[in-house]
């Protein structure tokens, strides 16, 4: 039987996230949603269960409201880079979930490390 595309992505996601908390163990995640509309980051900490810092294009302050494209993730990524900033974050390892690193995921992660985030 053939797998459709969420149970496909699913997969990727669960995949992706158990490889890197193997690795990143104690660090804070970066994660990454993506929808038709919005792109979104999390600082989050697994430890605590706590989001520590967030940015999105539904915030209107960043200017891009309901768009998704790439400039528009690199809104998002000095966003959640200034963010983690102001609270004190370096470093946090990227969890782009079941997304393929290429073209807006890619922009977050690279803006992201512009803005002085450790990836």
């Amino acid at each position: 039987m053939a797998n459709s595309k969420r149970t496909l992505f699913l997969k990727r996601r669960l995949r992706v996230r158990n490889k890197l908390r193997k690795v990143n163990a104690g660090r804070l995640r970066l994660s990454v949603h993506r929808s038709n509309k919005n792109i979104s980051a999390q600082l989050i900490d697994d430890v605590r269960g706590v989001t520590l810092a967030a940015a999105s294009t539904m915030e209107k302050d960043l200017g891009v409201v309901g768009k998704n494209n790439v400039e528009a993730a690199k809104k998002v990524g000095a966003a959640i880079a200034e963010r983690a900033k102001k609270a004190g974050i370096e470093e946090a390892y990227f969890d782009r979930g079941g997304f393929l690193f290429h073209g807006k995921v890619k922009a977050l992660a690279d803006a992201a490390r512009e803005g002085g985030l450790k990836i």
